[in-house]
């Protein structure tokens, strides 16, 4: 018998996530019990369709799965998640009842990285500086003037703040170019794999030396602000700090009293809140970049995460191993 399958996510925040061709495969695998998404678990029809379901594909947008969900769903072997993190809308219980979780953590790491990497090169090359010289002088005086400064990608500095699966990732992207690369994890040992390509150093010896720093690190009690005015006063003269992870991780106040000194910039896609005063200095600085957290998956690129999310139920259906199962004893450290 083919497994019995739901959704439960915000269809107006997953558009793409699951196209024709995913939908397609996940019919021909699994029995759909409903073709619309459960928005609210505490009906008597969302009751109705979790007391048979075996396979819950999630998204963003899907409500909390609490205890009472758990009970509710005494069939329920999968959780799949079409997104990243689940630590924000799974109870622990879920573990305990011995659910199997996964998620597209890996497929959302692309889309990031890639705009990472974009954003390295663009502030070491002060694309958006030669932008504002050459809007305000259109001889290029000030602009060739620029050009006689040591900028621009070859022998730079990249300092990569956390080894999560966006950081490997973004070293992984920056091997072919003529970057130094240092690493910052309190988790990562010598031996690691990742430090083939980029050299681990402590937190301080990273900024010191970086002309980008990259911040790729969880959101956690203990990485709250942890970069903050000791740290961003560390910066070399003319760096970047790249913020793609979490907003919490930066002291957003000591943030901004850095970028109006106009000693160094940054590339913000992530704030805390999430979004910003309207007043903030973040919507009017020069030197800074900020993006309405599009760094991860957007518009056609969510398809990755649907067609992640298919390959696991496939595997699932067919009693393979996961490839992208959440592990409980790692929970907390995730972002």
């Amino acid at each position: 018998m083919r497994p019995k399958l739901a959704f439960a996510m915000s269809p107006g925040k997953t558009r793409f996530v699951f196209d024709e061709a995913a939908l397609s495969r996940l019919g021909e695998l699994c029995e759909v019990l409903s073709d619309e998404p459960l928005h609210d678990f505490t009906d008597a029809a969302a009751r109705a369709v979790l007391h048979d379901t075996e396979i819950l594909v999630t998204g963003w947008g899907c409500p909390f799965i609490s205890r009472e969900v758990v009970a509710a769903a005494p069939r329920l072997k999968l959780i799949a998640h079409a997104a990243g993190t689940v630590k924000y809308h799974l109870d622990p219980v879920v573990f305990e009842a011995g659910i199997a979780v996964t998620n597209a953590v890996a497929a959302n790491a692309v889309p990031v990285a890639e705009y990472t990497l974009a954003m390295i090169i663009l502030a070491n090359k002060q694309a958006l500086q030669f932008r504002d010289l050459y809007r305000e002088d259109r001889t290029r005086g000030t602009s060739y003037a620029l050009m006689d400064t040591p900028i621009g990608n070859y022998r730079r500095t990249v300092g990569i703040v956390g080894a999560s699966h966006i950081g490997r990732r973004v070293v992984e992207l920056l091997r072919p170019f003529d970057f130094t690369v240092l690493l910052y994890d309190p988790h990562v040992r010598p031996g690691d794999e990742i430090c083939r390509h980029a050299e681990l150093v402590d937190l301080d010896e990273l900024i010191a030396r970086s002309d980008v720093v990259s911040l790729h690190a969880p959101s956690l009690p203990s990485t709250r602000h942890m970069i903050g005015r000791r740290e961003l006063g560390l910066m070399r003269n003319g760096a970047t700090l790249i913020n793609t992870a979490r907003g919490a991780l930066v002291d957003e106040a000591a943030l901004v009293a850095e970028l109006e000194t106009g000693r160094v910039s940054a590339v913000i896609d992530v704030t805390d809140p999430e979004i910003p005063a309207p007043d903030s200095p973040l919507f009017t600085l020069p030197n800074v970049v900020l993006t309405p957290h599009i760094a991860g998956a957007v518009g056609s690129e969510r398809s990755r995460l649907g067609n992640l999310m298919v390959e696991e139920i496939e595997r699932f259906a067919a009693g393979r191993p996961l490839h992208h199962q959440v592990q409980p004893s790692l929970l907390l450290q995730l972002a």
